[in-house]
């Protein structure tokens, strides 16, 4: 099949997260399948775009800001209309990594105008809005996604939210985790490592504050123990800032930038434990990129994934209080062998439940029928 996927950016930062991710992990094991598939995006980084990612070809343009002060919604470039409608002209599958910006908004336009059969994946971006704004957006928006094929969300509690941004007479809601490429598995890993990660972009909601705030606590009780940020600004940058200041913790917590997918799985893979303190967080594809590579993960309940990693003991799972969080890291930094085990639990995680070969299979599967015009998904 000639399979051509939208999303909005991508960049040497990662600063458009999970999405990206995503999108290039189901490209990349569509490619390895035999399939000839494509990626289109914005592109932002220090050097040229690239024309590869891995095995993914990648059509992209240089992102401009053409509605400033919108962030992600606002960036768009004009020839990338004329890439999105000339790769569509000969697509089996068309599959936008929708939010609530110009270029999503834009490959719906086209994929309707092209009469084409096409999927919407909205990774808990599409929640009901009552800003002006967003109504506005949402008139020429929403007819579009209702038009979709399917939505593919994480979880039914992301299926409800979709359904009450877009209304119950939407297209079929097809639950569809996401997946990574499992790792060498935690016995190669060296756990004598005293480094506590973040890794994500540093927004309030991901709440890389509650990371600092729990540092402060671990080095109370373990002063070894050092703690590395990594990640985008998204605006709580400063805030990170003033409370390391703030605690005196320039020695123990640093900040790092973003990193490029290579790096950040080194950084994963060297870490003893890695934290994400986000709330509401859809899915959490850093949490599953941190299991990937053997490495213990914290998370808060409201993860979209915290039950089945506390079930399967694959993750310590908090209320995602700092104190929460430090007595969970305290406990792996002083056990070895709980480290050990966690990280063994979570790699079956990922080998049985969340690698990108079952993703593969269940979304290949949702093509095919596609491709045969049935609207009967399992």
């Amino acid at each position: 099949m000639r399979m051509v996927h939208v999303v909005t950016l991508v960049s040497d930062d990662g600063a458009f997260g999970g999405p990206t991710s995503v999108a290039l992990g189901q490209l990349g094991e569509f490619a390895s399948r035999g399939h000839k598939v494509t990626l289109l995006s914005l592109w932002r980084g220090r050097s040229p775009a690239p024309e590869r990612i891995g095995p993914v070809p990648l059509r992209s343009r240089p992102a401009r800001s053409v509605i400033p002060g919108q962030g992600f919604l606002g960036l768009m470039h004009p020839m990338l209309v004329r890439d999105m409608w000339r790769a569509m002209k000969d697509a089996d599958v068309v599959h936008v990594h929708a939010g609530r910006d110009l270029v999503s908004l834009t490959a719906l336009a086209l994929a309707v105008l092209r009469r084409k059969r096409f999927f919407v994946q909205t990774h808990g971006m599409v929640q009901a809005r009552n800003s002006a704004a967003a109504r506005l957006f949402d008139r020429a928006y929403v007819p579009l996604l209702r038009k979709a094929r399917g939505c593919l969300v994480l979880t039914e509690d992301e299926g409800r939210a979709l359904t009450a941004a877009i209304g119950r007479d939407g297209p079929p809601l097809l639950v569809l985790p996401n997946g990574v490429r499992p790792g060498t598995g935690s016995e190669e890993r060296d756990f004598g490592s005293r480094e506590v990660l973040y890794l994500a972009r540093l927004h309030p909601r991901k709440r890389p504050e509650a990371f600092v705030e729990m540092a402060a606590l671990v080095h109370k009780e373990l002063t070894d123990a050092h703690f590395t940020v990594h990640g985008s600004d998204d605006g709580s940058l400063p805030v990170v800032r003033e409370l390391i200041a703030a605690r005196g913790l320039e020695t123990v917590v640093s900040y790092g930038g973003a990193l490029e997918p290579t790096a950040a799985v080194r950084a994963y893979a060297k870490a003893a434990v890695y934290v994400l303190p986000s709330v509401n967080e859809p899915f959490g594809m850093t949490v599953l990129e941190a299991l990937a590579a053997g490495t213990p993960v914290v998370c808060t309940d409201s993860c979209g994934i915290a039950g089945e990693l506390a079930r399967r003991g694959a993750a310590r799972v908090t209320d995602g209080s700092p104190q929460a969080m430090a007595d969970a890291v305290c406990d792996l930094l002083r056990d070895e062998g709980q480290r050990r085990a966690l990280a063994d639990a979570g790699r079956r995680a990922v080998e049985e439940v969340f690698s990108i070969h079952t993703v593969g299979d269940r979304l290949e599967e949702i093509y095919q029928l596609q491709a045969t015009g049935q609207r009967r998904y399992r």
